[in-house]
């Protein structure tokens, strides 16, 4: 039983990575900085992009993911005490004269990586070829956002606490919210309030705008309503939920034409699978669960 098996990437520091003790072909993945309240420093950072990118690619037989965060909140957001986070501003190796020697254009083009690298941490839950089921409580602030942005589906609990706090800290949000958030929510004026207020918004406001699609009955209740979400997901074909997580990420960033073209394409591949035959008589009364294939581990060079 998937359950009884070590994850081959439960490695890192400051993430548990675990087989699901109850849902077969689930992955786990729990922010493991409860003392913090799951802040994220430059070490996690790392982590999450290294894991989402090669969650569901290895052969782990991972058909979708669990992400939820240990203690007391979700994540509240930037660990602003770890300094290396502001290291590309400040290199630690100049002197106070070289420092103020090297001209902005300079340091702005040596900082641009680092930003694009944290991006491209949180784009890996994007990427991940399987779904992405966020379980949210507590507080979900700043860098919480951007990161729960890229997970396919949010729910939370009752007690969830929502902020893009970015603006009240002096900044623009730049790792994603401010692009991903208006587009699973809209546009409109209260996007942008919360966006440049930086203020708290409730599980229910979450709800109303579409940012969650539901909330649990209770916080004790809030993991057994994500493995309700998630066991119909991993009841259908992998091949068909990976196509359809791939064709809504592409059409979401590109016109209707476009996004027909891709799926066209994809499909064309994908309607060969073995599983269409095996959904086909799962659907019809014609037996029970059906038992595929695991996906394939991707080539790398």
């Amino acid at each position: 039983m998937e359950a009884s098996k070590k994850h081959p990437l439960d490695t890192f520091t400051h993430l548990s990575i675990t087989y699901h003790e109850s849902l077969p072909h689930v992955t786990h993945i729990k922010l493991n900085r409860p003392r913090k309240r799951n802040a994220i420093n430059t070490v996690m950072w790392r982590e999450i992009g290294e894991a989402f990118r090669q969650i569901g690619t290895i052969g782990d037989g991972t058909r979708c993911v669990l992400l939820s965060g240990s203690g007391k909140g979700f994540c509240g957001g930037i660990d602003i005490t770890d300094e290396k986070f502001f290291s590309g501003i400040s290199p630690d190796n100049s002197s106070d004269d070289e420092e103020s020697s090297i001209d902005m254009a300079r340091k702005a083009l040596a900082f641009k990586p680092q930003i694009s690298e944290m991006q491209a941490a949180f784009t890996a839950l994007e990427e991940c070829p399987v779904p992405v089921v966020a379980a949210i409580h507590g507080a979900c602030v700043g860098a919480g956002i951007d990161m729960t942005c890229c997970a396919d589906v949010r729910i939370c609990s009752p007690n969830t606490v929502f902020s893009i706090r970015e603006a009240r800290l002096g900044l623009a949000a730049d790792v994603g919210t401010l692009q991903r958030f208006p587009k699973l929510v809209g546009f409109g004026s209260r996007v942008r309030e919360l966006c440049f207020t930086g203020e708290d918004f409730s599980s229910e406001d979450a709800l109303n705008i579409g940012f969650v699609s539901r909330i649990s009955k209770s916080e004790s209740q809030l993991l057994g309503e994500a493995n309700q979400i998630i066991s119909k997901i991993i009841a259908n074909s992998p091949v068909a939920v990976t196509v359809t997580k791939s064709s809504l990420n592409y059409s979401r960033d590109h016109t209707v034409r476009e996004g027909l073209d891709h799926v066209a394409l994809t499909n064309s591949a994908a309607l060969m699978s073995e599983d269409l035959v095996k959904s086909f008589m799962m659907t019809s009364g014609g037996g029970g669960a059906a038992e595929f294939a695991p996906l394939q581990p991707h080539s790398r060079l």
